[in-house]
């Protein structure tokens, strides 16, 4: 799902939770399974308008990690002690992917990380890699009180990297994320697996196998 082709890119972003890391609906499985609830309770919950305006005010920083865990857990049925990290327990980093992020930008592609944040304390999800080191610019939700899908995010990552949004490539694992991003002109491509979304981005910044 690549478009808006006519420019060169010079520029990767790269979405957190289930790009830089692995799929995350395998994670959501892996965590149903452990917490005894029955398939799809999380999304089911995600869904509901009080997770929405859960995720929504985490995202933002206008609640913290802990009043998330508390507020999730009621929709869940289950223990709020350490949900987040109960819940992220799975989404295992994605090398693959890591690794010709740190290809591309050793090739001159300026490289940044464009999260919707989940907090950081008392779980930091964003520690098992060494973001600030491997990329020019990381960008949470958070430090700015905007969140994907709104453009002005990806306008805002586009700037710090000193480059126009069609000079940009942006993978994502939710549609309107790239959609948002693909109106102001970014490439687009959904990252859904390691290996493939691998595969493409060397295909697209021309970048040798290693």
């Amino acid at each position: 799902m690549l478009g808006q082709m006519g420019s060169i890119s010079r520029g990767l972003i790269l979405d957190y939770f289930g790009v830089l890391t692995s799929n995350m609906v395998e994670a959501i499985g892996y965590f149903e399974e452990r917490e005894n609830l029955p398939e799809g309770a999380f999304v089911r919950a995600w869904a509901d308008p009080a997770g929405q305006a859960l995720f929504a005010a985490l995202e933002l920083g206008k609640i913290t990690q802990r009043e998330w865990n508390v507020g999730f857990a009621r929709l869940l049925g289950v223990p709020a002690e350490g949900l987040m990290a109960r819940y992220l327990a799975d989404a295992y980093p994605a090398h693959q992917v890591f690794k010709v992020a740190k290809q591309a930008r050793a090739a001159g592609v300026r490289t940044a990380v464009l999260s919707n944040s989940l907090g950081r304390d008392p779980y930091d999800p964003y520690a098992v890699l060494d973001l600030r080191g491997s990329f020019d610019e990381v960008i949470l939700s958070t430090d700015h009180g905007i969140r994907k899908p709104d453009p002005r995010i990806f306008q805002i990552t586009a700037d710090k990297l000193g480059l126009r949004p069609c000079e940009c490539v942006l993978v994502d694992d939710t549609e309107a994320n790239l959609v948002a991003a693909a109106g102001l002109g970014m490439k687009v491509l959904l990252g859904l697996d390691e290996d493939v979304m691998a595969g493409e981005l060397r295909v697209v910044f021309d970048l040798p196998a290693v």
